[in-house]
């Protein structure tokens, strides 16, 4: 009896599985048995108005496209790189990918995101500017649609830089380094004790340091003729975070406790007056915005610049698609759709941040002093791709070399020699595993 009776249960599973397959049709390609093809959009959007235009944009495809549906899937921008890993070495990897391009060198390298270069119109290829698509290129292939930027800033507390005698930057002349270390010892001194003429908050310091490093000649990466990337510490390497070493440290005009802190977590300590200025990052001003109490007033201001002028690097936000998509064309039609330039301006105004679009970038909106607008689209120009940007093994590098590092240099635990060494010997070690 057992054995008829395992026997049944074996029949029952095959024919329940036959069953299944008949009423999926072809889903597991992408498409349904009346021919519509189903795509996968994971987008990485998290503030309320950015997710609202990113499903508004879906829904409006959707409408427009009864052929070709997109599913909205909502990603986390905290794991995205480990969970987009394990999707694409499972084979359930989303047809449409948001991400950023400093994370795409890996999976491009890896085989697992389709090259564009022959899927995108000429209409969008010509509209983002070469500096940007210099950020998803890698080798002979484009893996990803640069399409949102995000400069670094200065975000000022207002009456405390009018009632002092500092000279107010622009985006035509902002301030040196040099400059930037002498007013933040100013303002110090006028504030009072307790008071900063800065907060850095560099819980994450890697991508801030090298980024605003552009502008003092650093690079930190070198590509040989060979085509491997070492690290090398140079003078221009050193100028930012030395900087921010002696503002801490020597001037005391930097708050100590706010180096391990998240941008968010330092607002509280702006707002009440206690720092003059918080660099942060441009998208930043919406949280400002909405949180400032009343009658709070706040100005945004180039960051410092060097030699270099005030070029930073930036790692755009990225619309890519997955190598295993059944439907890459379709993927690659959807993207173009989401990055026409009015609704380029949408996500932007959204996010908060710029858009790469040279006909977004033109839009009124963008170009008002209110919230500044544009304090943040006059540095578009002069924005350049991330000095990591196609690093293989950089996430590694920077987790366990490069944070652990600079987060002991800006506290004071390790001197420049140190740091210097760190980043370079340990560096190199964890790049050469990646370059075999």
């Amino acid at each position: 009896m057992r054995a008829r009776g395992t026997a049944r249960v074996r029949w029952l599973t095959a024919a329940a599985a036959s069953l299944a397959l008949l009423l999926t049709g072809c889903g597991g390609d992408g498409g349904e048995s009346d021919g519509t093809i189903r795509l996968r959009f994971q987008s990485l959007a998290w503030q309320k108005e950015s997710v609202d235009a990113n499903k508004e944009l879906v829904e409006e495809w959707n409408a427009a496209h009864p052929g070709v549906q997109v599913e909205y899937v909502q990603g986390s921008w905290d794991s995205v790189h480990d969970q987009l890993l394990t999707s694409f070495e499972g084979g359930e990897a989303p047809d449409i990918i948001h991400d950023a391009s400093d994370d795409l060198a890996d999976f491009a390298y890896g085989g697992y995101l389709a090259d564009l270069s022959g899927l995108l119109p000429e209409r969008l290829t010509s509209d983002i500017p070469k500096q940007s698509w210099e950020t998803t290129t890698f080798g002979d292939g484009v893996y990803g649609v640069p399409f949102l930027q995000e400069p670094r800033v200065l975000i000022a507390n207002r009456k405390i830089l009018e009632e002092s005698d500092v000279r107010i930057p622009t985006a035509d002349k902002p301030w040196s380094w040099q400059e930037f270390r002498q007013v933040t010892k100013d303002l110090t001194q006028k504030m009072g004790k307790g008071r900063y003429g800065v907060a850095w908050p560099l819980k994450e310091p890697v991508s801030v340091t090298l980024n605003l490093g552009l502008s003092a000649g650093g690079q930190l990466f070198h590509r040989g003729d060979d085509g491997r990337v070492t690290v090398d510490f140079t003078a221009g390497d050193a100028v930012v975070p030395g900087t921010i070493h002696d503002q801490v440290n020597v001037d005391g005009s930097a708050s100590r406790s706010t180096l391990g802190m998240g941008g968010s977590d330092a607002l509280p300590g702006f707002f009440g007056g206690r720092y003059a200025m918080v660099p942060l990052g441009f998208s930043y001003r919406q949280q400002i915005a909405q949180q400032a109490p009343e009658g709070f007033e706040w100005t945004v201001l180039p960051a410092p610049a060097g030699p270099e002028g005030p070029a930073q690097g930036v790692s755009p936000q990225t619309l890519s698609v997955s190598q295993d998509s059944a439907h890459q064309k379709e993927a690659a039609q959807f993207i173009d759709f989401m990055l026409r330039p009015q609704n380029m301006v949408r996500l932007a105004k959204g996010d908060w941040m710029l858009p790469t679009g040279t006909e977004a970038l033109k839009d009124p909106a963008l170009h008002t002093e209110n919230d500044g607008w544009a304090t943040g689209a006059a540095l578009a120009r002069d924005l350049r791709p991330a000095p990591a940007q196609s690093v293989r093994g950089y996430p590694e590098w920077k987790d366990k070399v490069a944070t652990p590092a600079y987060q002991e240099y800006y506290s004071g635990a390790i001197d420049e020699e140190d740091l210097k060494e760190r980043l370079v010997k340990d560096g190199n070690l964890v790049l050469a595993r990646y370059q075999r």
